[in-house]
């Protein structure tokens, strides 16, 4: 991106260009890592499948802090994130996800009492990570009170899809599997109310929204859901069964990250202002 690009401003809405794919690797890889932690709590899985769930979820969150350090312009001051807890919810995300990892190495050090401290954890750390998005008042797919929800609820819905992709073998039926159908269409009934409180939002950014939105309620809530369905309810069982609630996970992780991915660099744009009054010499107003 040119330097022109970055310093362009008019009356016109314009695309931030801040924050980049970076940026963006923080919310995908921080929701889903978050989101599966808190999954797997909930689960009670045990054993060497729980260890892997714990892993993979601590390793997303690392994932995607290791994206926004290699946004920052000077690295080595990247602790400096740690002084305005006050203020700002990206100090908070950063304390809170130390707190996450502290909590979820102990777990694996064997103390069991600390899997619902990290499963609050965990949550704290989603909701923070949506503040963050949702205090840029300047961009109005970003500033709606309904961002903060929808961003939560991905991110459960994402470490979900993941618990489902690694442990479907394992848990083939039961509750669990009605908490992620739960989790799959509140995403997708929120995403539609969300949608339609930015209908004010610039044509480009509604523009790559909507491509988005065609995957994530088609391909990552319809039909999952269908998939769900027919594991708990239908003639699949065994291996058939779990093979679906892992093709189901599987979408449902992708089309949240993508959703999220463009939703931070595509769909970002500055709302632009306008004069409705305009001096003119000589001319009362």
């Amino acid at each position: 991106m040119s330097t022109q690009k970055n310093l362009s401003v008019g009356p016109a809405p314009r695309q931030q260009y801040q924050w980049d794919w970076r940026a963006a690797g923080n919310f995908m890889g921080g929701g889903a890592g978050a989101g599966l932690l808190l999954f797997t709590q909930l689960s009670g899985v045990k054993g060497i499948a729980a260890i892997a769930l714990v892993l993979g979820g601590l390793g997303l969150v690392g994932l995607g802090l290791f994206c926004v350090w290699l946004e920052i312009g000077r690295p080595l001051r990247a602790m400096n994130v740690f002084l305005n807890a006050r203020t700002s919810w990206m100090s908070r995300e950063a304390l809170v996800s130390v707190l996450v990892f502290g909590l979820g190495l102990g777990l694996l050090a064997g103390v069991s009492a600390w899997a619902a401290p990290l499963a609050i954890a965990a949550l704290a750390f989603l909701y923070c990570q949506a503040r963050i998005v949702q205090g840029a008042k300047g961009i109005p797919t970003w500033r709606v009170p309904l961002t903060v929800p929808l961003l939560v609820l991905t991110g459960l819905a994402e470490g979900a899809g993941l618990f489902w992709v690694v442990a479907a073998w394992q848990f083939a039926g039961g509750a669990l599997v009605a908490l992620f159908g739960v989790l799959v269409l509140m995403r997708w009934l929120l995403w539609r109310a969300w949608r339609a409180s930015i209908a004010g939002a610039p044509v480009p950014a509604l523009a790559a929204i909507d491509r988005t939105g065609i995957a994530l309620q088609w391909l990552g809530s319809a039909a999952p859901l269908a998939l769900v369905l027919v594991a708990s309810f239908g003639t699949a069982q065994g291996a058939l069964s779990a093979a679906l609630l892992t093709a189901a996970g599987a979408v449902v992780a992708a089309t949240g990250a993508y959703f999220k991915f463009t939703l931070v660099t595509r769909g970002a744009y500055y709302q632009g202002f306008s004069l409705a009054r305009l001096p003119v010499r000589g001319v009362p107003r």
